[in-house]
């Protein structure tokens, strides 16, 4: 079967566009990617997008898809082998920590953009909370699910790679703290679609972009990286 033309528009920091990267990468899927200003998207950009947020994916130049998690399952149907369970029950599951991943992406931007020290010190226990609940998930190997990869790896590795570079003393990241997850990170982050999934200087935009905000969090946050993460 023959894949349409597939274009993603995206900005490069996005964890949810990421997720999208990696299955395409995965796939082998052919793609034109364009990176837009979220604070100044094209006329086209709103025109095209329902809730005027990356990612959309727009196929064969005429239809318009959006949410990380619904373009995914498309990706993964148009092209097999699939990387969802063969069975109902797998599926609904990998669908609901899917869910749960989105908030802990959520989590982890009111983290780094706390105002105070109180605000980052309760955003911190949350998103610790949300940590040792995927720890209880994370009990297969290599990966989520057992041996192949699924759409829930692809899924988490956006949030874990955030927290593995902003290595602050009082992240919710603190790997001894998570045995499974720290397993799986390590044996995840190796794979050439997750390296590949952001730009070159990801890093750098990262830090940038954290020394701009204003508060408590994201100039701390910043120096954390410009020291190397630790």
């Amino acid at each position: 079967m023959s894949l349409p033309h597939l274009h993603l528009v995206s900005f490069p920091l996005c964890p949810f566009v990421q997720r999208s990267v990696i299955t395409l990468k995965h796939k082998n899927i052919p793609f034109e990617r364009t990176y837009i200003d979220p604070r100044d998207p094209p006329t086209w950009f709103r025109d095209r997008s329902p809730t005027g947020k990356v990612p959309l994916l727009i196929v064969a130049t005429d239809t318009a898809l959006f949410e990380s998690a619904v373009i995914n399952e498309y990706l993964d149907e148009i092209s097999p082998p699939r990387l969802m369970p063969e069975d109902p029950l797998g599926r609904a599951l990998v669908r609901a920590w899917i869910a749960f991943a989105s908030d802990m992406i959520m989590g982890f931007q009111r983290w780094i953009t706390a105002s105070d020290q109180e605000a980052f010190r309760e955003a911190r226990d949350e998103a610790a909370k949300g940590l040792a609940q995927l720890e209880q998930q994370c009990r297969a190997t290599p990966f989520f699910m057992g041996s192949d990869f699924t759409l829930l790896d692809s899924t988490v590795a956006p949030v874990l790679m955030r927290y593995d570079l902003v290595r602050d003393p009082e992240s919710p990241w603190q790997p001894e703290q998570f045995p499974n997850l720290a397993r799986w990170w390590q044996h995840v982050s190796q794979l050439a679609e997750v390296r590949e999934s952001v730009p070159e200087d990801f890093r750098e935009r990262l830090q940038k972009m954290l020394s701009a905000q204003e508060g408590f969090a994201g100039p701390r946050l910043a120096a954390t990286l410009a020291a190397g993460g630790h």
